[in-house]
């Protein structure tokens, strides 16, 4: 049972990223012609930072399992995935301003919107993050303070 016990969240973790490398083959290229290159640029560098975050979460999954939850390596995969999120929040805020001509000349308010969502999402990754990062940082400390107390 050790090794298995986060199989099912690996199996997510691979589930959410085959959409997001299915649409970066296959749908965005359609619009090269439609957007702006510059959109274009941030969607693929979204994608890339995703797909880091989505390897330090199986990271963070292995350490786990290894039975290594408490350990500066997955505090480290904590703020590598808090950094991610951090960056694809600037990446969309910057995407933004050029979807804006985008949506006037198509009429489409859920242009815009759809970048704020995605905003709004990984800045809840990212606060949550952080609050795992600190939370399992002090578990740490507390447990180093008891060993050397013993």
């Amino acid at each position: 049972m050790k090794g298995y016990s986060t199989i099912f969240l690996k199996i997510a973790v691979i589930l959410i990223g085959i959409p997001v490398l299915a649409l970066c083959i296959f749908w965005v290229p359609g619009f090269v012609g439609y957007l702006h290159f510059a959109i274009l640029i941030g969607v693929y560098a979204t994608a890339i930072t995703f797909f880091f975050a989505l390897y330090q979460a199986l990271k963070l999954l292995r350490y786990i399992d290894k039975n290594k939850a408490f350990s500066e390596l997955s505090v480290k995969a904590l703020k590598n995935i808090k950094y991610c999120a951090n960056t694809i929040s600037i990446i969309y805020a910057g995407i933004v301003p050029f979807l804006y001509p985008v949506a006037e000349a198509d009429d489409a308010p859920g242009l815009i919107a759809f970048p704020l969502i995605i905003i709004f999402a990984s800045t809840v990754v990212a606060v949550f993050a952080a609050v795992l990062q600190k939370l399992l940082k002090e578990a740490i400390d507390i447990k180093s303070e008891n060993d050397l107390t013993v």
